[in-house]
Parts: structure tokens; sequence; C-alpha cells
């Protein structure tokens, strides 16, 4: 029999940060709703994957940890893992927090970040980022501004007077330098920038920063803009040849090639969670929808990561509308390959998934093959405990709303 605990998993969230470095997939952060209350996940643990076995595992945080935040934007360059602003029971952050995740003991230590030259970025959450040139790039995302802080690149939601505090969307960029801890707000040389917007997605495919869709007001949008992060111009909204895919806020874009982006998932215009996947070809400018997915399974406001393969780990988020129905949050890690995988992942994947089979030669292997083939099955075995586990969570439901409504 399986043993629960060797396969646990993280647990369901929404809003959370997550990057790969190296052979990990590492998770922190986001909330979950529990009894219609929402519960920020413990700010103390870094969750990792190990991407060959499978495997989860917790570890503890020590040192100047952050709140408990959703909303959050995480990007990892040369093995730490940046984490700025969100919004925790105190309203919307600033601040900008690091740790670093090739740790030699396995204790994750947060530092935050104070010394620094320039100005930060106003408080916000659902924001993006783009890597490049080790420098965190900031646009966009959702918070407040004082009356003197007021400028162009910010669309007014609502207001309170008496303190007053601006609430609304920004289209504005913010640069964090890394080797010099320094932030600095480029000036944009040309070009029309995107409407301000928040729950927008990101990908940098080589100098250009892109950003799809994202929500202002009551507005969900399906435009596709560049930045040029070396002259610092837009590109102006792209336009695309043939089908495009709907408006939505809280999906995800990955980059999965020199010239491709992968989209997925996201609340739509109309407030349907969505399941769609399409590959955009900046050298064609063509969106071409996948046909293969998993359209049971929606997510939005979850994370996409790009693996070793070019395969798409995509986990938590929420298959509700998280504005209505805010129970849904996942745990479940969806790949999607983009690609052929090489002959020898085939192969590991074939001896793992017939480990029974195959188990008098298996230890004729020769040893560093053996060890890959044992992560292998260990892959699998924990796979296929997963896949049982939802099932018998699913059947379970579905008897309980049955009986609930009879």
């Amino acid at each position: 029999m399986a043993d629960s605990q060797a396969f646990c998993v993280a647990e369901e969230r929404s809003g959370h940060c997550a990057v790969v470095d190296g052979h990990f997939l590492y998770v922190w952060g986001g909330y979950v709703s529990i009894e219609d209350n929402e519960v920020y996940l413990p700010n103390d643990e870094i969750w990792t994957y190990d991407i060959d076995s499978g495997l989860w595992k917790m570890h503890p945080m020590e040192g100047e940890l952050p709140t408990s935040m959703s909303g959050s934007c995480g990007a990892c360059i040369d093995g730490r893992l940046y984490v700025f602003g969100g919004y925790d029971d105190k309203g919307y952050s600033n601040r900008l927090y690091v740790v670093n995740l090739r740790t030699r003991d396995g204790t994750y230590i947060w530092e935050k970040i104070t010394k620094f030259d320039g100005q930060p970025p106003t408080p916000r959450d659902k924001l993006s980022c783009w890597v490049y040139k080790d420098r965190l790039i900031y646009f966009g995302g959702y918070g407040y501004r004082r009356h003197n802080e007021l400028q162009d690149c910010f669309d007014v939601h609502d207001a309170s007077w008496e303190g007053q505090i601006f609430w609304g969307w920004h289209n504005d960029v913010h640069v964090f330098d890394t080797k010099t801890r320094t932030w600095s707000q480029p000036e944009i040389k040309g070009g029309v920038p995107p409407q301000p917007r928040a729950a927008h997605s990101c990908a940098v495919l080589g100098n250009k920063g892109y950003i799809f869709g994202g929500r202002v007001l009551q507005t969900r949008m399906n435009d596709l803009h560049y930045l040029n992060l070396d002259t610092w111009t837009w590109s102006g909204r792209i336009s695309v040849h043939g089908e495009s895919p709907k408006h939505r806020s809280w999906h995800t874009l990955t980059a999965i090639a020199e010239d491709k982006l992968f989209l997925f998932g996201g609340l739509s215009a109309d407030n349907i969670p969505l399941s769609d996947g399409w590959i955009h070809n900046i050298v064609t400018n063509c969106w071409k929808q996948l046909r293969h997915l998993p359209y049971t399974r929606p997510r939005l406001w979850h994370t996409a990561c790009l693996g070793k393969e070019n395969e798409i780990m995509v986990f938590g988020g929420s298959k509700d509308n998280l504005l209505f129905l805010d129970t849904g949050h996942c745990n479940d890690l969806l790949i999607f390959q983009t690609q052929p995988y090489s002959l020898l992942r085939s192969c590991l994947d074939c001896i793992g998934k017939n480990a029974i089979v195959l188990k008098s030669q298996i230890s004729l292997l020769p040893p560093k093959l053996l060890q890959q083939v044992l992560k292998k099955i260990t892959f699998w075995t924990a796979a296929n405990y997963r896949k049982e586990q939802r099932v018998l969570k699913e059947e379970t439901e579905n008897k309980d709303q049955w009986i609930s409504s009879h």
C-alpha cells in the first residue's frame, strides 16, 4: 500500500508564487478559503517538488519573514527567489524579500531588502515581472496611491477622500537591479503603452517582455503587447493573424522556446473559469489552440513554470470563479508536454510505468542509470497514487452532492 505521507502534496492554494530552479519546483504563499474565510498559507514554509521523482517536501523558513500574502510577484535569478508586493490582512505591500534556494544545509533564510537606492513602486498586488540581465522588471498591478502620487499611469477605481488615498490599476514600469540593489523607473522612449491592468500575465523572449490580457475596471482583455527591454519602447497592441484567445484575467503566459509563448486558463469576460491552452508564434504572429488539454480541469490564479524538457507545470489555482464561489482551490500539478520528450526521458517513463513487469531486469542496469530509473519508478508510483486519491475524492463529492439534492 502506498505511503500517503511520502506522497503528500503542497496544500491547495491560489495567488501563490512558484519558480523552477534546477531539478525543483518551489512554491510559497497564497491563500485558501476555509468556511468562507480567506486564510493565508504559512509564511514560514516553502514546498519543493522534485521534478524527477515527483515527490513533494515541506521545508521550514527562517529570517526576516514576509507576511503571509496572496498576489505577490515571485521571480528567480541565479537560485534566489525574489518576492515583491502582494496583499495581506493589513492591505497592499511594496516590500521586497529574497531567499537563497540553493542552500547547502537545507535551511531557507528570508532577507527583507531594506538597504537600496531609488524609489520602489507604490504598494500593489497582481502585478507581473520580467527577468532580464539580472534585473527584475515589474509592470502594472492593482493597489493604491496618495493624492500627490497620482499620474497618468494610474486608472482610479475608488477613493478615500478623508485619507486622500486612491485605489486602482497601474501600467507603470519599475526596475530592480539585483546586483546594485537599486530601484529605477526607466523613461519610456516610444510606442503606445498598454492600458493599466492587473491579473495579467507576462513572459520574456529575447529582449522583449510580453504581456497578455488582464483586467481594468469591469473589462477583461485579450491584447498582446511587448516592451523592448533594451530601448524601452512599447510595441503597441500587436495585430495577430487568425483566431485569438478569449478575453481573460488570472491566466498564465510562459515562454517555451525562442519564438513561442504558452497561454493557459484564467477567468473569461463572462466569468467562466477557463481550461484552454494556446501557443503564440512570434514569427508567424499567430495563435494556435491546443486540442489535447484536460478541459474538465480549469484553472485561474494558478502558476505555470517551464520544466527541464519544455513541459509546462501548472500548480494550484482555483477551478471556480473566485469572485462569486471561492471554494475550488486546487493542489494537483498539471503537466503539459509542448514538444516530444528526449529518447532517454521516454525510456525512463516506460520503465517507470512497467516496473513490476521489468523487476528482474532493473537491478542489472548501470549504477547511474539505475538511480534515474528508481526516481522514475517513484514518480509513476506517486502519480498513480494521487490519481486514485483524486478519483475517490471526486466520487465522494459527487455522492454528497447527490444526497444533498434528494
